[in-house]
This record gives structure tokens, sequence and C-alpha cells, in this order.
């Protein structure tokens, strides 16, 4: 059918809340297992790394495939890749629920991290490709962008109510309905899009070009080591295997390279990257969401682990942050018409670096003020600087590239938020695992009690819970203090991130005005 060229109608925008539906699933699952990992760390009893890997498996697949499913989108049709996404990520939730022990947990993830993949890219190269108007592609994109910002908030929140009531594994399981309800609207609602710039048959139909597999297989495999010997090395110390994988991951990133540079039909066209508007709101989002997603995991485990609260009090406590969260966003878009972009993304990391400086001063004793004061400043100044940033990088690439953007922008995110809490929680634990392991520990605790108390907090926490009187606050102390020294050292690196950042920020932005209109290519003109 021919394409709308003008303004978006009723159908467009009900289709706009089916997208949001796995848009808010996605962006609430990693709040929700912040609260759910003590609970995980006392039944499945995962090590340091083992912790890490839960954690971060899911979004370093998710990166690692995101570039690879915003292409695949864009041939065989961005509709059809999001309800396959759909289906995967419900029987993925459905194992990580009843996972039995941590390897399968992480195996669980990754399926969860692949299914992603295909869900995230989609929503956003299908609003690109739904709202041709710029005003109404501007508010639906503020649209998906509160949703994210409103799925992060829930997700503790959510995550606190299910712990509070159910098993460690009632935490996957939100997703099972939204996923469903979406499998049975997106055909009547949504509309299916394909890329109209790649080869076809003279029929039509699905593109001819050869699908970059190679690209492919390179875009996942150059993550994966690199991450796994910068994590190994952080928390475990220097051994010749991490070493090994994080080279073998930086020369798989340059043949990734390579290979999108020489390949006749490759995953993604590096020369998107040559439009300064997009390359640096990419860059922008990848610093601020390495910062606040690093430092989420900190709070959530401070709260429970440290204030001793439970996960639904964690939880509510943890939404007070999100009003500063709320008036940066305002502020931003008010001041968006008056200010530079560089000054005010500049301004907003200066910001960030205070929240980080602040969080350096919280102690196992401090009042509760200060650590949801010093999170509040932090996500204000990250997120003010991210409001600004969805537009410019969909409006700035060619529409029949919108999957491979869309999917280059959120592999940025993504990537950001996975290292931010992989090499952040790295340098934490590394300074927790020091800490306990100069420690005299009480008393009968040895052997596996010993090594799990001296491995995570909560593996402290739950051996204390053991232990008579006495014997089981001091060793609480000792691990509480321990764990609060790694949050200083993980702050101080932010602080010096962000002062770093907000100096890339106005260099990378400086040539665009206030409210600066970014071009917008020609409409798509036909769609399948």
């Amino acid at each position: 059918m021919t394409a709308t060229t003008g303004r978006a109608g009723r159908r467009e925008w009900i289709g706009l809340a089916v997208l949001l539906l796995p848009t808010l699933v996605l962006s609430m699952d990693m709040g929700v297992l912040f609260f759910a990992v003590p609970f995980i760390s006392t039944t499945l009893a995962p090590s340091g790394t083992q912790q890490l890997w839960i954690m971060d498996m899911y979004s370093f697949l998710l990166a690692g495939l995101l570039i690879t499913m915003g292409s695949l989108g864009d041939r065989i049709g961005r509709r059809r890749l999001l309800m396959i996404g759909a289906a995967g990520f419900i029987g993925a939730s459905l194992l990580a629920a009843w996972s039995n022990d941590a390897n399968q947990l992480i195996a669980a993830r990754a399926l969860l991290g692949a299914a992603g993949a295909t869900v995230m890219p989609s929503t956003l190269a299908l609003i690109r490709n739904m709202f041709h108007d710029p005003k109404q592609r501007q508010v639906a994109l503020g649209a998906w962008g509160g949703i994210l910002t409103a799925g992060a908030t829930l997700g503790p929140v959510a995550g606190g109510l299910l712990l509070d009531h159910f098993w460690w594994g009632s935490a996957f399981l939100p997703a099972v309905p939204v996923m469903a309800l979406v499998l049975l609207t997106a055909p009547v609602l949504l509309p299916e899009y394909r890329s109209t710039a790649l080869p076809r048959p003279s029929a039509g139909g699905t593109p001819t070009g050869r699908f970059d597999l190679l690209g492919a297989a390179l875009s996942l495999t150059a993550i994966l080591p690199l991450v796994y010997g910068v994590k190994t090395i952080a928390v475990e110390g220097w051994s010749l295997l991490p070493a090994l994988a994080i080279a073998a991951g930086l020369l798989l990133a340059a043949a990734f390279v390579w290979r999108q540079r020489t390949a006749a039909n490759p995953l993604l066209d590096l020369s998107l990257f040559r439009i300064r508007t997009f390359s640096g709101a990419i860059s922008v989002n990848t610093i601020a969401m390495f910062a606040m997603m690093g430092f989420s995991l900190f709070t959530s485990q401070y709260l429970q682990l440290v204030k001793g609260m439970s996960p639904l009090t964690a939880s509510l406590w943890s939404l007070v942050p999100s009003v500063g969260v709320g008036a940066a966003v305002g502020i931003s878009s008010a001041l968006a018409g008056k200010v530079r972009p560089a000054a005010l993304m500049g301004g907003g990391f200066l910001i960030g670096a205070a929240g980080f400086a602040m969080m350096t001063q919280v102690g196992a004793h401090s009042p509760l003020a200060l650590i949801l004061t010093a999170a509040g400043v932090l996500a204000a100044g990250t997120v003010g600087t991210m409001t600004m940033t969805a537009e410019m990088v969909v409006s700035a690439a060619p529409v029949e590239q919108a999957g491979a953007a869309s999917a280059a922008s959120e592999t940025a995110v993504e990537l950001g938020s996975s290292l931010g809490i992989a090499l952040l929680g790295a340098a934490g634990a590394a300074v927790y695992r020091h800490q306990l392991d100069g420690a005299a520990l009480p008393a009968g605790v040895q052997g596996e009690a010993a090594h799990a108390a001296q491995d995570t907090l909560g593996g402290a926490v739950a051996v204390a819970a053991q232990l008579p009187g006495r014997l089981g606050a001091d060793l609480l102390e000792t691990a509480r203090t321990a764990f609060t020294d790694g949050l200083h050292v993980a702050a101080g690196v932010g602080v010096v991130l962000a002062l770093g950042a907000a100096l890339l920020a106005y260099r990378l932005m400086r040539h665009l005005p206030a409210a600066a209109p970014v071009p917008t290519p020609a409409p798509e003109p036909t769609t399948v």
C-alpha cells in the first residue's frame, strides 16, 4: 500500500501505543532485576563474577545483536521482527523465572538479550517510518523516551512488589502478558515496513542482497571476550586468559569495522558516523547511560543490604531521585529553544559529576537522605542530557536506514549501560574482595561460608544471618564498610568520567544553534 507522506492519523497513534508496550518491558527489565540480586545471591549462591554476568549478559547480548537485528528488520520487515522478538522474550522470561542454578540463569539472560535485540530497534525504526511530520515525530519520540524513563522508574517498584510476595523468579514474569498483548495487537494495528533502498526481485518481496553473516558474527563476538576480560581482571586480578580475551575482542572489533567498510551489503553504513549530529548524540547517550546504570546497582544494593530494607521499601525509596529527573527533563525542554545543546549537555554532565562527588561521602551509617540526594543529582544531570538526543539520532539518518541507525543508537546505549554496570561494578567488587580478604572473619566462618562472605555483600548478609549475636553483627559491619569503600572508588571514577564527558559534549555539539532544526530526509515512498 502507499505510505502516508503527510501527517499521521489515528491508526499511527494507536500503533504508537502498541510500540510503547515492549519498550516499557525492556526498560523495566534491569530495574526489576536490581532488587532481585540479593535473593538470587542467597538462593543460587553465584560467585562475584557470576553475579555480574547475571546482571550483564542480557545487555551484552542485546548490544552485540542490535546492529544485526536492525539491519535484518530493514530487510525482512520491522513488524515481523518485532513479533519474533516478542515471542522469544516470553519463552526466555519463563526459562529465567524457573532457573535452578546461576549458569542456567545466565543462559536465560542471554536468550532474553537476543530476543530484546529484535524488539528495540524495531520500535524506534517503526516510529521513524510512521511519523513523517517533524513535529508529530518529535511528540512520538518524546513519548518513547518518556516510556523508557517511566519503565526505569517503575521497574524497581514492580520488582519490590513481586519480591515481597513471591520468589525471586517472579521478577521475570511481568514481561509475559505484555509481550503476549503485542503479539495479538501488532498484526492489526502496526503496518509492515521494509527498506526500499535494498536490492529486490523484479516482483518485489524480500531484498536480494546477501545478508552479512560474517559481520553479524563479528558484531557479537567482538563484545563478549572484551568485556569478559575486563570484568575478570577487575574482580580476580591479572591472569593470562582474560588478557588474551581483551586482545581478541579488540582484534574482532577492528575486523568488524573493516568488514562494514568493505562489504557489498554491510549491516551498518559507517558513513552515518560522519554526520556530526548523529555521532555526537550517540556518544552523549553512551556516556550518560554508563554513569547512570553503573550506579543504579550500587544504590539498590545499598538500600537493601546496607540499610536492611525490604525490596518493596527500597523500591519505593528509589522513586525519590525520579523527582530530580522529572525536574531536569522539564528544565531541559524549556531551555532547548534558548540555549545551545552543547551548553545544556555539558551542564548536565557537570551536574552528574556533582552527584558522583556526593556519592564519595556515603558511608555505611550515613543518613538515608545523602544517598537519595546524590542519586537524584546524578540521575538529573545524566537524563537531562539524553532528552535532546533521540530526535537528533533518528532525524539525521536516511529513512531507509532507520532500522540500522536506531540499532546503532541503541547498541551504544546498551553497551554504555552494560559497561557501566560491568566496569564500575567490577571496581566496587574488587575493592570489596580486597577489604574482606584482609579482614579477620569471625570464628566459625570458614570454607565455603568464608568464600561466600568475601565474594559479595549478599553472601556476607546470608552468612551473618546464621551467626549468633555479636559475631553476625561484626561480619555485617565489616562487609558493609567494604562495600561503601568500593562505592567510593567507583564514584571517584565517575567524577572524572563526567567531567571529561562535559568537555566532549561541548566539543561535539558546539556547531548546533539553540533549537537547531535537524535536516529531515524525504519520506520513504513505498511500504510493504
